[in-house]
């Protein structure tokens, strides 16, 4: 089972945006929302809402309250660059230059199955190898 939250036209430029939703592709629910809690960076928050939004949207998509959001996963999060505002600002021997403030489109969905990405990292990560050279 999926749920998506859509954000629109949020004041932050897409590549800024990008380098904090790379941090919580494919992680669970809950670890996602304590590395966005802290993440030092404007993004962060906003991605925080959409998520939580997507997680409300799961919870009542599913119906009278069977769904445990301690089971969902960040299946995607996308960043679309949104429309670009132009804005003009004096220079010198009276030219202008212009100043480009990026939108974006934040799209967060959830889901009940465990991305592939995270079966692998996690599998990694229960299977404890020998460290070579202690003894």
């Amino acid at each position: 089972m999926e749920a998506r939250a859509v954000t629109k036209f949020v004041l932050i430029s897409p590549r800024k945006a990008k380098l904090t939703a790379d941090l919580i592709k494919g992680k669970p629910v809950n670890e996602a929302l304590a590395i966005l809690k802290f993440t030092p960076k404007k993004a962060a928050t906003l991605i925080t809402k959409t998520l939580n939004s997507a997680i409300a949207n799961a919870i009542d998509k599913e119906g009278s309250g069977k769904l445990d959001p301690d089971e969902l996963f960040v299946k995607e999060a996308v960043i679309d660059p949104g429309p670009i505002m132009h804005r003009w600002k004096p220079r010198a021997f009276g030219r202008a230059s212009r100043i480009r403030k990026r939108m974006s489109h934040i799209k967060v969905t959830v889901s009940t199955e465990m991305p592939e990405t995270f079966k692998k990292t996690r599998r990694a990560r229960l299977v404890s190898k020998p460290r070579k050279g202690r003894k």
